[in-house]
């Protein structure tokens, strides 16, 4: 019950403190010759710039740009406050005054964006809940009981392998008999062969000769070895 008390006596003394301060905005607006419903805009530009750049504040404490536009709000409002508590003529507005109160609007929409399209900051690396969950994976892992391994089921005796049979042995390849060359043949081989060097400076190989002479591969073979 005393926690709700307190709680709507400051919202109470909050409802208050704004409705003085909005007004005393709009008087102040309303004598620098803003009339109408502009006078009443000015208390509403003023009231959110300084609620965005704390808003700020609180997610970025370090954000230089925030502390500076809620020091420029706070100072626009508690200069409206001041000003209308006798000390200024308010029939007579000095026309620096009428300057800064016709320039807020440019002011508080440059400080609203800045605020708005800021960059993010950067997280807390002491926050992060990786440490916790590894944590949590430690402290399950100290609680899981161990159980004691099964034993092994015993396995038949191998059998022995029969021994490996002896590589087989390829037969022999048999060689073809070289067959006789005629002497009548050798000696035509040989001027044909002396004309094909004298000619081309290198010895006839067997598939020229065996060509030239129309004979078996064999017998050129033959023939070539006997021209050697």
């Amino acid at each position: 019950m005393t926690a709700r008390l307190r709680l709507d006596a400051v919202l109470v003394q909050a409802v208050i403190a704004g409705a003085l301060s909005f007004a005393h905005m709009h008087d102040l607006a309303a004598a620098a010759g803003q009339d109408g419903w502009k006078a009443w805009a000015y208390p509403v530009s003023v009231d959110l710039l300084l609620v965005a750049a704390w808003r700020r504040m609180r997610t970025d404490a370090e954000n230089r740009d925030a502390w500076l536009w809620f020091a420029i709000a706070l100072v626009a409002s508690l200069g409206a406050n001041v000003a209308t508590a006798g000390l200024l003529d308010l029939h007579d507005v000095p026309a620096w005054l009428r300057i800064l109160v016709a320039g807020w609007p440019a002011l508080a929409f440059l400080g609203g964006t800045l605020l708005a399209h800021g960059p993010a900051p950067a997280p807390d690396p002491s926050q992060d809940p990786e440490p916790m969950a590894t944590q949590e994976r430690e402290a399950l892992a100290d609680l899981t009981v161990e159980r004691a391994p099964e034993p092994a089921p015993e396995l038949p005796p191998a059998e022995p392998e029969p021994p490996a049979a002896p590589p087989a042995l390829a037969p022999p390849v048999p060689t073809a008999p070289v067959p006789p060359v005629p002497p009548a043949l050798l000696d035509h081989a040989r001027k044909i062969a002396d004309a094909h060097r004298a000619q081309t400076g290198t010895a006839m190989d067997a598939a020229t000769l065996r060509s030239r002479l129309g004979v078996s591969e064999a017998l050129a073979d033959s023939i070539t070895l006997a021209l050697a």
